[in-house]
């Protein structure tokens, strides 16, 4: 744990991590003008991205408006600096001046924090649910203490917002990616004002293409269009519902299929089931070309507990979306951002992709 309070005192480091924090604040300091990042490589491999000072104080500057942080204000940062989510929060440190709570990333970072006034935090949904489920009462009190909660990198489950619904601080799901620098719309997820769709911050402009995929313009993106992969559906001039990805269809016997669809449907069931990570993939199968399964993290479920699973789903689902098997893993394979990893969990089951 490190605390930098003074950005012309910067402290010295105690590990590796530490190190890669202050060296990362020493180059933005220097004044550097432009950064290469890495992608998260949720959805293929890391690739490197270049982002210029411009954007990024473009993109701190806007969060701070937009959460009401004022200088001095303590900022907690647990996720992996070597990424946007990461760098982005020394970034809006330095350029809001605002004091930074340095912590590693693991699955719980207010473990050993205690009675500790933080104000701001972003955290990955498995962050969050686990602070909740560990049912401590003085990590609910440092959350509550919180302006704002943002989280990010992965969809909140219906389970994890019902969840969240015993925080008074609000709560934000973002969207955003290393291309954007960082968030671009936000949606709140508790107290009053929740919603399914994101609303986008000030000045950033969305369209959508021929396939419906959302496009973007900001001040962030340096003012270029950046084009996604993510289907919506546009609610209105800043207002967007998110209903998949993309290449997240698979073709099953002709009839298109959307996971994020089927994951939607599915969920009540497994999460009854006391399984929280899961996920919809299409394999490659001689009749159909691809085949629906399903994918959850577990140790292995007994044919009785699959049948009836399947018996659940059939009852809610339309007959091409009922999934063909369901496998389970004890553990995903996963991103350096703490993602799932599909492919490399499907090629751990012996699977084949297609």
């Amino acid at each position: 744990m490190m605390l930098i309070e003074d950005y012309n005192n910067l402290p010295k480091s105690n590990s590796d991590y530490e190190e890669k924090v202050i060296a990362f604040c020493k180059i933005w300091l220097e004044g550097q003008e432009s950064f290469i990042l890495k992608t998260s490589g949720s959805t293929g491999e890391p690739k490197p991205i270049s982002l210029s000072r411009k954007q990024m104080e473009a993109s701190a500057l806007l969060t701070g408006k937009t959460f009401g942080l004022k200088e001095r204000d303590l900022a907690l940062v647990c996720l992996n600096v070597e990424y946007i989510a990461g760098i982005m929060m020394l970034v809006r440190g330095m350029v809001l001046n605002l004091k930074l709570l340095i912590i590693p990333p693991s699955s719980n970072p207010l473990l050993n924090i205690e009675n500790q006034k933080i104000d701001f935090a972003a955290f990955v949904p498995l962050q969050l649910q686990s602070i909740l489920e560990s049912n401590n009462q003085n990590h609910l009190n440092v959350l509550n203490q919180m302006k704002a909660i943002i989280v990010g990198g992965a969809a909140v489950s219906q389970q994890m917002a019902e969840q969240i619904q015993v925080l008074s601080v609000p709560v934000y799901s973002t969207y955003g990616m290393t291309e954007t620098v960082s968030h671009i719309a936000t949606r709140k997820i508790n107290e009053e004002n929740t919603s399914q769709n994101f609303k986008v911050l000030a000045g950033v402009k969305i369209g959508i293409d021929e396939r419906n995929c959302l496009n973007i313009l900001a001040a962030a993106s340096n003012f270029e269009l950046v084009q996604t992969n993510d289907l919506v559906e546009i609610i209105a001039e800043n207002e967007f519902k998110l209903i998949g990805r993309f290449d997240n269809i698979i073709n099953s016997g002709g009839v298109k299929i959307q996971l994020e669809k089927v994951e939607k449907t599915v969920e009540t069931f497994i999460e009854a089931l006391q399984i929280n990570r899961f996920f919809a993939f299409g394999i490659a199968d001689e009749r159909l070309g691809q085949k629906l399964i399903l994918v959850l993290e577990s140790e292995n479920l007994d044919d009785e507990i699959k049948r009836r699973l399947l018996e659940e789903i059939k009852s809610v689902s339309d007959t091409y979306q009922i999934p063909k098997n369901i496998f389970t893993i004890s553990t995903f394979s996963e991103t350096p951002t703490g993602k799932i990893d599909k492919k490399a969990t499907i090629k751990r089951l012996n699977l084949q992709e297609k």
